[in-house]
Order: structure tokens, then sequence, then C-alpha cells
């Protein structure tokens, strides 16, 4: 017997409207029946057992769907209509709520929800910013030793005596100073060692901190009032004098090291540098691998095709995820390659030897390389390879295929670069009534000792500003080229250039003592005055306004949390800082530093000058966050083309002038309320 399901008369209604709004409104009556507290059985003649009974969620069985339909029909979706009939709510709005207890939460369990298990599709290479972001691998912002493929092989090109190590030093030192783990492999040191020319225990050829390096050597040295370095080359050696090794001892086994070491025709030659130039990727793969290296960079010439395939087929053997990046600098300009002559000219290599000879030698060697010189270009294009060309330090650069943050800051970085002579002056606000106090943070007026130090810096640095153009006059008369015996002269290539008086940009936070320490230069039409928000004072959250003692007592877990690692440390509350958000808000301030050709001072705040000056002296991460930097210190930074020449001053109130401090050199914090 077949049985028929009896329709009511709201679907039977249905079968004489359009199909969509037959399917709209059966959703409707479906969703309704199945919302209640039970369903009730459905008998053959369409009616339950207790068809009579319905629910305050459902609209009786009687109600005429028609109306609704009409609805449908006729109303505008934007426009709400009064109901002229009787209303019923959504069931979903209606439904009971449980009474049932809450489930305890189940935490995530870790799983892979992609196609394959394990996982073998690289981990996204996005921005990792010491102290400003974060992740189950990275908990302190740093790249992990998991994201290989954000880690970074810097090759160097170039012909000699074109700025390469400069250039290294200049990105080992920024990328340092932003927290990435960053080494220097040279293969010219290796080199010298595997030719037998220096000892092993004298010169590290893989590591900066072992040997003598040229931008911390001008910081160290001349900080301690010593005589200035000599200058330090060690990209490829030439040899006059190859009987004795760095200690005096004869070498049992030792290669020529003069320009005939460098003739492509020279196979035995050739052959121990390709192998050096390999085992010192050996080294640097290691150190990014093993060692928790973010960037390694390895400098040497690698001028050609065939060197630079070799190397590339190297590490994608070992890493195949592992970034490269091409970094090149080209020099045309005669003016700067005389300069970087003059460098090679006063290193090791020639040191004590006539100036003629030298440059005859040293020549040789540069058409040495050119003979089989090929610059950047279709190959690594052809290849998909990322590079950089820097040609004339900076006055032209060529970008290409670059990809992941550090390759792109990089490139940022080095549109900034000039070689212009100028001076960089950084020092505190005069003294304020917080820091009479003893307070931290704050926006106080400056004292009347704080109003006397801004005049006093503003005559000081007025005279300074005088002198160094003299000298600058006085040095262009005096060079020559190839240099006289007894001539060491730092080269400058701008000096060929007319010399006109530069500008003078001082710089302050938006804080008042900063602000009023310059009033004395904003009155000086001749010197250029700017507020920066960058430069404020690290914001101490909760604690501004505290002293050291009082939150040594209120809060001893916060203070000693701070102590244990200030670098790391953030102050709790809104807007709370510690140093690496201070670092990261001044990246924009230095590549601005290092862009302009005009003199700055920089009237800042102890933790802003702290950076700053770890940045232009090399300091390790240990020592960024304990530099002892007291009210009334000034320091005068000047960029050479080997590194810096630095000077520091002491506030003397008594003759309201600044007294020299030949002997001065970092030293961690005494007095931290000073």
């Amino acid at each position: 017997m077949t049985r028929h399901l009896a329709l009511s008369p709201d679907t039977a209604s249905l079968q004489s409207q359009p199909q969509s709004l037959r399917k709209l409104a059966m959703g409707h009556l479906m969703g309704a029946s199945l919302s209640g507290p039970s369903s009730p059985t459905i008998h053959a003649n369409g009616y339950g057992h207790n068809a009579e009974m319905h629910y305050g969620a459902l609209p009786p069985p009687g109600a005429p769907l028609t109306n609704a339909l009409k609805t449908l029909n006729t109303s505008d979706p934007g426009t709400s209509h009064p109901s002229t009939g009787p209303h019923y709510d959504s069931p979903y709005s209606r439904s009971l709520s449980s009474t049932a207890p809450a489930s305890p939460r189940i935490p995530p369990v870790r799983q892979n929800s992609g196609t394959q298990t394990p996982r073998v599709r690289p981990h996204a290479t996005t921005l990792n910013i010491p102290g400003m972001t974060r992740s189950k691998a990275s908990p302190d912002g740093r790249i992990p030793d998991r994201d290989v493929a954000a880690k970074l092989v810097i090759i160097m090109v170039g012909l000699p005596a074109r700025g390469k190590s400069y250039l290294t030093k200049k990105m080992h030192r920024y990328l340092s100073w932003q927290q990435h783990n960053t080494k220097i492999f040279n293969v010219g040191n290796r080199r010298r060692i595997a030719a037998g020319v220096a000892n092993p225990s004298d010169t590290s050829p893989t590591s900066t901190s072992n040997r003598i390096d040229v931008p911390s050597q001008a910081a160290t040295i001349l900080s301690r009032g010593t005589k200035g370095p000599d200058i330090v080359v060690q990209d490829e050696p030439t040899a006059l004098d190859l009987n004795k090794q760095a200690n005096g001892a004869v070498s049992v086994e030792k290669m020529d090291q003069s320009a005939n070491f460098f003739d492509p025709k020279n196979e035995v030659a050739s052959k121990l540098r390709e192998q050096v130039a390999l085992d010192t990727l050996d080294e640097l793969l290691a150190y990014l691998l093993h060692q928790g290296g973010a960037v390694g960079i390895l400098d040497a010439t690698n001028s050609t095709v065939h060197r630079r395939q070799l190397l590339v087929n190297h590490i994608k053997a070992r890493e195949p995820k592992l970034g490269i990046l091409f970094v090149e600098s080209v020099c045309h300009d005669e003016n700067l390659l005389e300069a970087n002559m003059r460098l090679k000219l006063f290193g090791p290599d020639y040191k004590g030897q006539d100036p003629q000879k030298a440059l005859e030698d040293f020549k040789k060697r540069v058409k040495a390389y050119e003979s089989t010189y090929e610059p950047l270009g279709k190959w690594e294009e052809d290849h998909d390879l990322q590079y950089i060309q820097m040609i004339d330090v900076g006055r032209k650069i060529i970008n290409h295929r670059l990809r992941g943050f550090l390759s792109g800051g990089i490139a940022s970085y080095l549109t900034t670069f000039n070689l212009s002579p100028r001076q960089i002056w950084i020092t505190r606000h005069g003294q304020s009534e917080d820091n009479r106090v003893q307070k931290l943070g704050g926006n106080s007026d400056l004292t009347e000792r704080g109003h006397f130090y801004g005049q006093a810096l503003y005559n000081f640095v007025t005279y300074k500003r005088k002198e160094w153009l003299i000298e600058q006059k006085n040095k262009i008369a005096a060079s020559s080229f190839p240099p006289k015996p007894g001539d060491n002269t730092p080269p400058y290539p701008e000096l060929k250039q007319e010399l006109n008086e530069k500008n003078f940009c001082v710089w302050t936070s938006m804080l008042k003592r900063s602000v009023q320490t310059a009033e004395y230069f904003e009155a000086d039409d001749d010197y250029d005055v700017k507020a920066f928000e960058m430069l404020n004072e690290l914001d101490a959250g909760d604690f501004e306004g505290m002293t050291y003692e009082e939150i040594a007592e209120k809060y001893p877990e916060e203070y000693a949390k701070r102590a244990k690692d200030k670098l790391q440390y953030i102050y709790p509350g809104v807007g709370g800082e510690g140093y690496l958000q201070v670092i990261s808000r001044l990246r924009d301030m230095v590549r601005e530093i290092e862009r302009i050709t005009d003199h700055v001072l920089i009237i800042g705040h102890r933790s802003v000058c702290r950076v700053l000056m770890a940045y232009f002296m090399d300091l390790t991460r240990d020592d960024i966050a304990d530099m002892d930097l007291p009210l009334g210190l000034l320091y005068a930074i000047e960029p050479k083309p080997y590194g810096i020449e630095f000077h520091a001053y002491r506030y003397n109130e008594e003759t309201c002038w600044f007294d020299e401090l030949p002997d001065y050199r970092p030293r961690k914090t005494i007095d931290r309320n000073s």
C-alpha cells in the first residue's frame, strides 16, 4: 500500500509561487520544524499524534504562509515596515539556553593542516625585528634557526681599491646594531695564512673579534688618546717584503704575493685562491646553519662569473633555502679611485716603502684583476639571483630581484652612504628639574645650570665649527698624490671639490629639556634647528616620574628583572619601552645622519645617546644599555673612509667651556642617577 504525505495548506500554496520564493519559504518551514525541543513523529496523514500542540517558536499550523511570501515580493531590503499581522521571531533567536555544565576547554593540539606531513614547505620569511616582533619560534624577535630562508649570505664583488671592505664594515656595523647576528669572513686573511705570509695566531681569517677591525680601531685607539691608527687594509695582499712572517720568523713555505700572484695565468695561485675561497665559505655556512648566525659576509673580489657560479653552487649544495645577495662596488670617479689607492698605499703591505714604487706595484695588481673582471649582470639575472650594484659609493645604485626584509633593508641603508667630510656631535640636554630630584622621564624645564650648559654648548660648537673649516682647507693645500714620505693625511675624495662652508643642523627631541638646551642655536640664523619625536627619551611607562629607589622599593621584581637584562627589558604600562624599541625607532634617524653631508648636533637623552653611540662606535650588544653617559659629556665623531675619528669633551662649569678627554674610553655606568 502506497502512503501519501499530506500537504498542509501552507505547503500547498507554495506551488503557485516562483521557484526562488518557494525555496526561501520552504527553508523557513524546515528551519522552524527543526528548532523545537523535540521533533514530533510524522504519520501518513501528515499529522503527528500531538498535532494540536505547537511551540512558541513555531507559527501555528493555520497561519497563512502566503502573507510572508507577499511581504518578500513587496518589501524594500533597506526599509523596515511595521508588522500588520502576527509576528514570529526567528527560531534561532528563540532557542532555549542549555542548563548543562560548561565543558572544559580543550587546548589546540599541534598539527599540520597542510597536504604534507611533516611540513616540507619552508616557513614564511617575514620581518624579524628584535624587540618588535615575537613568535613561538622566535620569542626575542631574532631570526630563528628554523627559518633558514630568512638568513642571508652576502657575497662581495669588485676590483681592488673599490671600497669593498668599507662597505663590508658598514653593513656589518649596521646589521649588528640592529641586533642581527652578523659576521665578516675575509678570504684575504685566510689566503695570507695559506700562502705562508701571515701567522694563524696573529690573524683570524673569519672572525672580526680577533683581528684588527678598521672602524672599531679608529673608535677604540683614538678614544684612548693614542696616535691615530695605521690604515689597515685586509682585501688582497701585495707584499714587497715576504721574507718574514708577522712574528719575525722565517716561513718554511711561502708563496709570492706580489702582483704576479694575482695573474690569471698563474694556475697554482689560482687554484690556491679558489680553494681558500671555498674553505672560507664553509666557515660562513657553518656560522649560519649551526652557530645562530643571521648574516654572513664573504669579503673578497669574486670578480669572475666562474668564481661566483662556484660559490652559488657550493651554497645550494649545502643548503638550497639560504638567501644569496651579491653586493658589487664599482668606481669610475677618478677622485674616489685616488682616495682608495691612497688608503692602500698607507696599508701594512706598503708601510715604509717608496710611494711611487708602491703605487706602481699596486696598479699592476689591479690590471691583473681587470684582465678577467666580469661585473654583475646577465649571468645573475638569467639565474634569478638578487644583487645590488653600487657605483661611486652610492651615487648610482642598481637593485635586482631583492627578496626578503634583510636584502631590502641593506639596499635602503646603502643609499645613504656619502664620503663628505663632516662632524657629528652628540650630547645630552642640560640639567632639568627632574634630573635635580632624580626622577625618571617627565617633561620638566631646565634648571638654571641647564640653561648655562646650553649657552656654553653653543659657544664651544661655534668655535669648533670655524676651527674645523680652517683645518680642512689646510689639508687640501698640503695634500699630494702619490703621498710624499711622512704625509699621513687621511684621504677624502670630496676634498678635491670646492669646499664651501657647510650648513649646521641641530636636532632635538620634542621634550622641553632638549628643546631649551638648543635655545641659543635657535637664536642664531646660521643654525638649522629641528625637533624630532623619535629622539624622545625612552618611555618608562608606569614608572614615569619615579626614582630608581622608589622602583626598587615598590616593585622589587621589576627592578631585578631590569637589572638582569636591561637591553631586553620593557617598562610596564601603556607606552612603556625598552632599548630594543629605541633602536627600532632610531633606525631612520641613523640613515638620515649617514645621508646628510652637513654637520649635525644631536641634543638627546641618555638612552637615545647610548643607542647612537653604540652604532658609531660599534659597541657590542652587552654594552649598549650600560654605557656611562652622564650629563655634561659631548662627543665629536668625524666619519673617515677607514672608520671614524672620535673625540670626547667634558663640560667645565667653572670656565663655562669644554675640556677634551684624551684618555676617554667607553665604560659601564657608575652612577645610575648621573
